[in-house]
């Protein structure tokens, strides 16, 4: 079943795509968008988590800005809007999420955050800050190491387990970039996995964008996460 609820944030209302299980949750999900708001690809994946058996919940940051979503051709409208959308205001709308999830029942301890794109930096601020997920999976998330709003200074604060996926040929997240993320992760002691795809760009997991899409890596990271998310967040008995 799915829905689109309203949750307070301290900046005012956003709006939140919800995909239920079948049966009860004892696990949850919250979905960060790409750089197009919470589009038809970022509610399918809500979904695909909903059949796993997971809450899934897919905040709408552009709430402060009423944009809503973006056509994948729209890419240079799109940049403006996630360069505005700094560490305070992603965590204030992770928070905002979590609180209603926890209104559902499920705790921070029974909760992953995964993000796409932008999504991917905006989950790893999210673990920077927001103590005692479950875990955190981070799609092809440019700015993390470098830019105006990175946060790769904050690793030692990150206490939730970590996946990363990367494409080999990712022009927004260069080698030198990769590679720093690996160095700040393996200096603070974070529980991490990183990899890194050969043959595979940016958005290389997204299907909705066939050019882009790289059926093999988006179909070993996918497995990679799905076996991450249940060995840290399984299922009830």
């Amino acid at each position: 079943m799915t829905e689109w609820t309203t949750v307070e944030t301290a900046t005012g209302p956003m709006r939140v795509y919800i995909a239920r299980p079948d049966g009860p949750a004892s696990r949850a999900v919250v979905v960060l968008q790409e750089a197009f708001g919470v589009n038809d690809h970022i509610q399918d994946i809500a979904r695909r988590f909903a059949e796993r058996g997971f809450l899934a919940v897919a905040p709408d940051l552009f709430h402060r800005n009423g944009v809503g979503t973006l056509a994948y051709d729209q890419h240079a409208e799109a940049m403006p809007l996630i360069g505005a959308i700094g560490a305070d205001q992603i965590v204030t709308d992770v928070r905002a999420a979590q609180e209603y999830l926890a209104g559902e029942g499920i705790p921070a301890g029974r909760t992953a955050v995964v993000g796409f794109c932008f999504g991917g930096r905006a989950a790893f601020t999210a673990a920077t800050a927001i103590p005692g997920l479950a875990a955190t999976v981070v799609f092809y998330g440019p700015g993390i190491a470098a830019g105006p709003h990175a946060v790769l200074d904050r690793a030692a604060k990150i206490d939730a387990p970590l996946l990363l996926h990367v494409g080999a040929d990712d022009p927004t997240i260069p080698s030198e970039q990769v590679a720093a993320i690996q160095d700040a992760l393996t200096a603070a002691g974070a529980d991490f996995e990183q990899h890194v795809y050969a043959g595979a760009g940016h958005a290389f997991a997204c299907d909705a964008r066939p050019h882009m899409y790289r059926e093999e890596a988006a179909d070993l990271a996918w497995t990679r996460t799905r076996a991450f998310l249940d060995r840290h967040l399984p299922a009830a008995a």
